[in-house]
């Protein structure tokens, strides 16, 4: 899709294009032909499919310096079009934001894959420093009187402007986002605004970096005489995780999603299954290093403070503004009406484990430990539904094959394997598979698959967008990835999720 609509979601928290006042101390551009020689994150993007992004030339030494190249780069291009002496029209202003931003968007990819699939204690480091510097070069771009000031003008033309509906709706996503995020604060408001951004960007960063560092940090290893209620595929998985990390001969429960919910699921060893549960539910919460308490509250603290800079009470205000509940009350109301209905079906849920209880002669006081195992024993009871035999029909690839089916039939996709060491990866787990239109073979884009966990992944499910779909000057393919964190199971054996993984 266009740069613009690529920016759209993120134009008010990331890159907006991205410009200063004249004013202003910009961030120093580096030597453009120098950098790109030796950088390989800054050159264009080559190969297949209308060029990919070099993963297998990536090099953590060169992270810093491309990223502070392109946000300095970034901000000339676009302090171009806040400086254009011709009035402001949608081509020359939103158009034109659409079309910057490329260099930047490339080197963004390789910095959050870093973040999100790569990191590491020297990618956190150089993380922490350069979180604000991004935050800064938002601030610049939102902040900037003559960009925005081209942007309102357009916007107040629009009632008589000949622009098609989805221009239209552009410009208003622009100029909304824009003034969301602090686009008519002056003096001091405005500085200040700037300044909080900077520190919450930093304290984003830090938070992310603590849940990662305990997720990475509690893994319980247990013995064999401890496997009892697992399943065999599960049992299989911990034990590759533990050889992996050099304990061979014992199964690690890691302290991710896709490994805590099956344990607490079926493991019979209750002191255990608390262990783990707490271990998952605390993470960031232990009073060392890596706890988060103070980061939230500081947050909390700072982004207060900004949204009454714009004039709102509060952060929920703000957030639901542009969204369908529209005020905070109304979402308490809808919470409110579901309330009674889901307490009461808790209740009766708990009741029937309770009587499973002690029907085995189990008497306990029930805990969140033990939910998931005695709801996996209700469902067993009442409905005849083994969630484990279950597991043996999703299997990973047979799912991957049955979204392959479905976006064959809605959209008309075929997906064909792209052949190993044609498109680079960042890691060996990637697998990449090219998209064509059905009967016609028109290429659509690639789409990457990061299935699995391992250390310096961030855990739960996201997608990304390297390039988005772009008709402005000429076809772009898409290329798109999404990432997951199942636990791989021994070589060659099939990896089993549940429905709720």
């Amino acid at each position: 899709m266009p740069v613009a609509l690529r920016i759209l979601p993120v134009i008010v928290v990331l890159i907006a294009g991205a410009c200063t006042h004249r004013s202003e101390p910009a961030l120093a551009p580096q030597s453009a032909g120098d950098l790109v020689a030796t950088n390989p994150l800054l050159a264009p993007w080559v190969g297949p499919h209308g060029g990919v992004p070099a993963f297998d030339a990536m090099k953590l030494a060169d992270a810093k310096s491309a990223l502070e190249a392109v946000i300095g780069r970034q901000l000339s291009e676009v302090d171009r079009i806040a400086n254009d002496p011709a009035p402001p029209t949608f081509e020359n202003t939103i158009v034109a934001l659409e079309r910057s931003g490329r260099e930047f968007g490339r080197v963004l990819t390789y910095w959050n894959t870093w973040s999100s699939n790569l990191s590491s204690p020297s990618f956190r480091q150089i993380e922490r420093e350069m979180a604000p510097k991004l935050a800064e070069l938002e601030s610049r771009v939102t902040q900037n009187g003559l960009l925005f000031a081209r942007i309102e003008t357009v916007h107040a033309q629009l009632d008589r402007s000949s622009l098609r509906a989805d221009q239209r709706r552009l410009v208003g996503l622009v100029h909304d986002g824009f003034a969301r995020d602090g686009a008519r604060l002056k003096g001091a408001a405005r500085e200040r605004y700037a300044e909080i951004q900077q520190l919450l960007a930093t304290l984003y960063t830090r938070f992310a970096n603590n849940v990662l560092a305990d997720e990475e940090g509690y893994v319980l290893f247990i013995a064999e005489s401890q496997l009892g209620g697992l399943p065999a595929s599960f049992v299989q998985a911990a034990a590759a995780a533990a050889a992996e990390r050099g304990r061979a001969g014992e199964y690690a429960i890691v302290n991710t999603r896709s490994s805590v919910d099956p344990f607490l699921t079926f493991s019979s060893e209750r002191g255990l299954r608390e262990q783990v549960w707490r271990s998952f539910t605390s993470r960031g919460d232990n009073g060392d290093a890596n706890d988060n308490n103070e980061v939230i509250a500081e947050i909390l603290k700072l982004r207060h403070e900004r949204v009454r800079l714009l004039g709102f009470d509060n952060y929920a205000s703000w957030r639901l503004a542009d969204r369908m509940a529209k005020r905070p009350a109304r979402a308490i109301e809808l919470m409110e009406a579901v309330w009674p209905a889901a307490l009461a079906r808790v209740k009766e849920e708990v009741a029937d484990m309770q009587a499973i209880a002690e029907a085995n002669g189990t008497d306990i006081e029930f805990a969140p430990w033990d939910y998931r195992y005695y709801a996996e024993k209700v469902r067993r009871a009442k409905y005849e539904l083994d969630s484990d035999e279950v597991r043996q029909y999703l299997q990973l690839d047979r799912l991957r094959e049955a979204m392959f089916y479905v976006a064959g039939e809605l959209f008309g996709f075929e997906f064909e394997p792209v052949a190993e060491g044609t498109v680079p990866v960042y890691h060996e787990d990637v697998r990449v598979w090219e998209v064509t239109r059905r009967g016609s073979g028109v290429h659509v884009g690639l789409w990457y698959l990061d299935p699995y966990a391992r250390a310096g992944k961030r855990s739960g499910a996201w997608a990304n967008s390297y390039r988005g779909h772009d008709q402005l000057d000429g076809e772009t393919t898409a290329l798109v990835s999404n990432n997951s964190n199942f636990i791989k199971g021994a070589s060659g054996a099939p990896v089993l999720v549940s429905w709720d993984d």
